[in-house]
């Protein structure tokens, strides 16, 4: 396939427990839980819609139909909020069902997100597959899935989205090693290697990699001859690990926006804080009190 292949198809992975977010998750799906009162998971596929990408699949368990279920419209609701004449309302329900084509495919047992991508072959039917990790959300002020998409159609490839991390953090996060001459601070920059989860004394770099990615089609075969790694599970990072060493280019998008790493319980509650105060209805407000709540509460 042609290195400037359009980039039209995006697989989010979502068929983890997150069991970081217990009690909440026994019942609702993590990707579901809200930024005020919008889902998680809408603000990835909008990102995704908002860069061209028309169909995602979503990759779920036999216990999170809720989550696909989020992006089918709700007939019922539409026709009680039209009555009312609640046309803002209205058009809040819908927004996600006008995103982009939803499919979903099951992933049968939790074995890493190499396996959750795998399942997406038939999906992707030989085209470049976007994949976005739904604990990592960018903020929409900012470009990355945008530039990683312009950097696919330029070289062809594995790009893989980058972050610069403490030394001591790079254990927590699969890390790249450059191509001689590669300037760690520049936008695109060439990978020559990948490890999953390096001890910080051995590790290439302090380049780690983030939940985006647009994978060549070679990507499904590479990821059949990968055996479990890291925490016994199949890692993209060993299969794109493959890839380069068999010759494919690679390249790296350093990010340095605003990300949110909502996996994480403490970071979520910062991603809440901040999107509340740019909430278009409660910001100014909520902005208020939270100045007010800060400079009485110390």
């Amino acid at each position: 396939m042609a290195s400037n292949a359009p980039v039209r198809k995006a697989l989010i992975p979502a068929a983890g427990r997150g069991t970081r977010f217990l009690p909440l998750t026994k019942s609702v799906p993590k990707e579901l839980a809200p930024l005020v009162t919008t889902p998680a998971l809408e603000y990835v596929v909008a990102e995704a819609s908002a860069h061209g990408i028309s169909d995602v699949v979503l990759v779920v368990n036999k216990d999170k139909a809720a989550v696909a279920d989020y992006f089918r419209p709700n007939l019922d609701l539409e026709q009680a909020l039209e009555d009312k004449g609640d046309t803002a309302g209205l058009d809040m329900v819908r927004r996600a069902a006008s995103l982009v084509s939803i499919h979903e495919v099951e992933q049968p047992s939790p074995r890493g997100l190499g396996d959750a991508i795998a399942q997406g072959e038939q999906f992707a039917n030989g085209e470049p597959l976007a994949v976005l990790l739904p604990d990592d959300l960018i903020d929409d002020r900012d470009h990355l899935l945008g530039t990683m998409i312009e950097t696919y159609q330029q070289f062809g490839g594995i790009v893989i989205g980058l972050i610069d991390v403490p030394r001591q953090e790079i254990s927590k996060y699969g890390c790249v090693s450059l191509a001689p001459g590669s300037d760690s601070f520049a936008g695109v920059v060439e990978v020559v290697d990948l490890v999953e989860k390096p001890a910080a004394d051995v590790a290439p770099s302090t380049l780690a990699i983030i939940g985006r990615y647009i994978l060549p089609p070679e990507i499904f075969d590479a990821l059949r001859a990968t055996t479990p790694g890291a925490g016994g599970e199949i890692q993209i990072t060993d299969a794109m690990r493959s890839l380069a060493r068999a010759g494919v280019p690679v390249h790296g998008v350093v990010f340095s926006g605003r990300r949110y790493d909502i996996g994480d319980r403490l970071e979520y509650v910062k991603a809440v804080v901040q999107l509340a105060r740019r909430h278009p209805d409660i910001g100014e407000e909520f902005d208020a009190w939270l100045g007010e709540y800060v400079s009485t509460s110390r």
